[in-house]
This record gives C-alpha cells, sequence and structure tokens, in this order.
C-alpha cells in the first residue's frame, strides 16, 4: 500500500538499504527450508538426524524476521488491526500514528543498543553454538542492522506523518 505521505520513509538511501536487507531475509528463508526439509528427511528417513540442525534453524530464523521487519514497515504491510479508528477519527488515527511510532523508536534504539553490546561480548569472548561452534557476533549484528533500519524507517514516518498532519488523506 502506497501512501503519498510517506516520502522519507521511501527515500532513495533507505529503499536501497531496505532492499538489500530483505534479499538477505529472503536467503535466510532458503536456508531455513532447506535445513528444515533436510532435517526433516534425515530424521525420520534415514533415522540420522543432522548434528546442529536446530542450531542452523534457530541463527536462520533470527535473520530471516529481524532483516524482513524494516520492509515490512516501510511498505506498511505488517498486520495491523483498525477496531477504532471509526470512533477515533482523523486525529485519533494522528495521535494514535505518532505516539506508536515513538514508543517503537524507543524500544527499537534500545534494541538496538542492547544488542551492539551482546555483539561486542560474543566477539570478545569467542561465544558460538554447543554442536557447530558458529560465532553469535556475526547475528547480533544482524540484528543490530535490522532494528536500527527499522528504527529508522519508523522515525522517517514519524516526521512525514507530522509534516502532514492530522488532514492527511487516508
Amino acid at each position: 500500500m502506497s501512501e503519498p505521505h510517506m516520502e522519507l520513509a521511501r527515500s532513495t538511501h533507505v529503499g536501497r538499504a531496505v532492499r538489500l536487507l530483505t534479499i538477505l531475509s529472503s536467503l535466510a528463508l532458503g536456508v531455513l527450508l532447506v535445513a528444515t526439509s533436510a532435517g526433516v528427511i534425515m530424521r525420520y528417513v534415514f533415522e540420522a538426524p543432522i548434528l546442529g540442525g536446530n542450531e542452523i534453524i534457530q541463527l536462520a530464523s533470527v535473520v530471516l524476521v529481524m532483516l524482513a521487519m524494516p520492509g515490512a514497515a516501510r511498505d506498511e504491510i505488517h498486520i495491523r488491526v483498525d477496531v477504532f479508528d471509526e470512533r477515533i477519527g482523523r486525529y485519533g488515527r494522528f495521535v494514535g500514528d505518532v505516539l506508536a511510532r515513538c514508543i517503537s523508536v524507543y524500544i527499537l534504539s534500545m534494541l538496538t543498543w542492547r544488542s551492539w553490546d551482546k555483539l561486542v561480548d560474543a566477539a570478545e569472548y569467542g561465544d558460538a553454538t554447543n554442536m557447530l561452534q558458529i560465532p553469535f557476533w556475526p547475528f547480533y549484528g544482524l540484528l543490530v542492522l535490522g532494528a536500527m533500519l527499522y528504527a529508522i524507517v519508523l522515525l522517517l514516518q514519524l516526521i512525514d506523518i507530522i509534516r502532514a498532519g492530522a488532514g492527511r488523506s487516508e
């Protein structure tokens, strides 16, 4: 759904970054599908489970979700329940949109900050998965990247919403 009031959130630089993360998220989905299918076939057909299969699936899931979120936010294709929109009117919707984005930017900023700390710790101490010894720090880095871009998209949407005001077209 393309809304004319979301100019900053659809800028070229943001669009390129979102597109890159979406491509990486799609690759993570492919890894997730292959790992899950191979794990099921190996376990139930050949009775030989894949060593560390769950680790691969868990890490691919983190990448999939965190890198897909900025694109979903930018294109506004996430789940949204508009139960009260008619009752609260244009101004209520405006306040709700502003509050939702402010709270989300704050929470995502905290997630980015804390994940950065975890990335530094994981790199410093060599934290890795138990079975396959896959280092955690790159996945914390992708989490930081996804959360930060998601916060940027929401912040740009917030600016666009405020600039358009409560009288924007719906």
